[in-house]
């Protein structure tokens, strides 16, 4: 059975720490995600590898970040949470970026669904994600499109910080499983 490593330990805290303030706020503090950043650089630096920080840590960062970045220009992510996957993947890698970043869709989609029945919006939720979907659909049948606006608000905002903390932890678990 493989240990945790002390970047691993820190990275962990670091998720404890975000998703916390996440729930709290719906913020990520920028100094958390710079001190974390930091923490990868120096312990990249200090492994031993000449070119770790450039094939792993800043190779994980634009990783963690191009993974992210498009959901962000959707406005369907925050960029504290962009940010937080792009901190993600300086200590992780790019492969595990990738890895973390799918668990971490994984677990915000049952997040949502399990906020979205919590707060009976389930019908809203279906009459948004039509209108959402009826210009992409009209679009391919060549058909003109009219921007609608969404029938309901939204159904509310999701602490994202806990799935990608959640998607890590099962990532740095798989070993074990």
């Amino acid at each position: 059975m493989p240990a945790l490593t002390f970047l691993e330990c820190l990275l962990i805290a670091l998720l404890l720490a975000a998703a916390a303030t996440d729930l709290k706020s719906r913020r990520i503090p920028n100094r958390l995600l710079a001190a974390g950043l930091a923490c990868a650089a120096i312990l990249h630096l200090c492994s031993g590898r000449p070119l770790a920080l450039l094939d792993t840590g800043l190779a994980g960062f634009a990783s963690g970040l191009l993974l992210f970045l498009p959901l962000y220009c959707l406005r369907g992510m925050a960029a504290g949470d962009v940010k937080l996957m792009a901190t993600v993947g300086a200590f992780t890698g790019p492969a595990m970026a990738l890895q973390v970043a799918l668990a971490a869709f994984c677990a915000g989609g049952l997040m949502a669904l399990v906020m979205i029945l919590a707060s009976g919006r389930l019908r809203d939720t279906g009459a948004n994600l039509m209108a959402l979907l009826r210009p992409l659909f009209l679009r391919l049948c060549g058909m003109p499109v009219v921007a609608e606006p969404l029938p309901t608000p939204s159904v509310g905002n999701m602490p994202y910080a806990v799935a990608i903390a959640g998607g890590t932890f099962f990532t740095l678990a798989r070993p074990w499983l």
